[in-house]
Parts: structure tokens; C-alpha cells; sequence
């Protein structure tokens, strides 16, 4: 199968993520051409920093392959993974990882450090980076302008307390 065809499986989780009003990442783990798990991010909903959309689907992959290791399976997440996220595929033994956008805050793969390449580690896996950019770094600029939206729509409805409105405040 196609690269894309996967993205485009991952970009459907990341949907799923941003109807719980979390940042839309989703990802899959795909073994021998076939999507085995899948995940999206919900770090604020279960209350857990390492609830990323790539540890809830290694997690998931796991537990169904019934092994921590998951030799010749391939990743692909709408967002390039931070070093946590890099880390544990490192240690998941993953052949390959295939992102979306890049993370110019915190992205592993190349933007800000590139764990991947780097010599002394002791796992490599292939990486591709740029499969649908487009399409995922737009969800996420659709989901952060909503957020800044409804902010700017909160504060123009919420009533400001006369003492920081300057208005009936005293001049001295």
C-alpha cells in the first residue's frame, strides 16, 4: 500500500482527537501492508503526558502482538514525533517511521534534533518525513485558530470587574 493510504488512516484518528478537544494527532501501526492498532493524542483527557497518539498505538500494537518489540512494523503519525515518542520506538524496534508535518518546537525526527541519525544509539529505523504535510500541518492549523477563536469569543463576552476596568476606578 500506499504511504499516503495510511496517513490518511492516521489523520482519522487525529479527528478523533480533536472532538475530545485534544491537540489532532493520530497515528497507526501497520505490519506486512495491514493497520494493527491505532492511536490518537489524549494526554488532557487521561490526565498522562505520554499519552501521545504514537504511545497509545505502540501500546496498542503491543498488547496485540503480545510482544513489546515490534520488529517490521512501521509507524506513520500526522506529526513528527517529539524525542519521548522517538525514544519509544527506538525501544519498540519499529523498521520504519513515516510522519506528516514537521514540528518545528519539537519535532525528533530532523526539525530540532534528529534521534534517528544518531550513530550511538542502538536502533535506527528508516524515516520519512513530508507524507501529506500539507493536509496534517492544516489540521492543526484548523484546530489551534477554533481554540484561539473561542478564546478571543470568551473574553469578549466575559463581563471585566469594574476594578480593572479603569472606568469607576479613582483618578488619585
Amino acid at each position: 500500500m500506499d504511504d499516503a493510504v495510511f496517513m490518511q488512516q492516521a489523520i482519522s484518528q487525529a479527528h478523533n482527537a480533536w472532538a475530545l478537544g485534544e491537540v489532532p494527532v493520530g497515528a497507526v501501526v501497520v505490519k506486512d501492508g495491514a493497520v494493527i492498532a491505532t492511536g490518537f493524542n489524549q494526554p488532557i483527557g487521561t490526565h498522562d503526558p505520554t499519552a501521545h497518539a504514537e504511545i497509545m498505538a505502540l501500546r496498542a500494537a503491543a498488547s496485540i502482538l503480545g510482544n513489546y518489540r515490534l520488529p517490521g512494523c512501521e509507524l506513520f503519525v500526522t506529526l513528527e514525533p517529539c524525542a519521548m515518542c522517538s525514544g519509544a520506538m527506538m525501544h519498540a524496534r519499529l523498521a520504519r517511521v513515516v510522519y506528516g508535518a514537521p514540528d518545528p518546537k519539537t519535532g525528533a525526527c530532523g526539525s530540532i534534533v534528529d534521534l534517528f541519525a544518531q550513530e550511538r544509539l542502538n536502533h535506527h529505523a528508516e524515516v520519512v518525513g513530508g507524507v501529506l504535510a500539507e493536509e496534517c500541518g492544516n489540521l492543526l492549523r484548523a484546530f489551534f485558530a477554533e481554540r484561539r477563536r473561542a478564546l478571543q469569543r470568551k473574553l469578549a463576552v466575559s463581563p471585566m470587574p469594574p476594578e480593572l476596568s479603569g472606568s469607576d476606578a479613582p483618578l488619585d
